[in-house]
């Protein structure tokens, strides 16, 4: 028996999407900006800010 004009319905495959090759430094760098930050305030407030009561 030949099935040449029998329609399959089949579910299309997902498509790739592109995504970012690399997320991690980006991820990375806005850590370390954080980081910083919180550092600088602290230094702030521990060396150059006036001693309040």
């Amino acid at each position: 028996m030949n099935d040449n004009n029998v329609l399959k319905f089949e579910r299309p495959k997902p498509k790739q999407e592109n995504k970012p090759a690399a997320p991690g430094p980006r991820k990375g760098l806005i850590w370390l900006l954080v980081s910083a930050a919180v550092v600088l305030v602290w230094a702030y407030y521990q060396f150059i800010a006036p001693a309040s009561v």
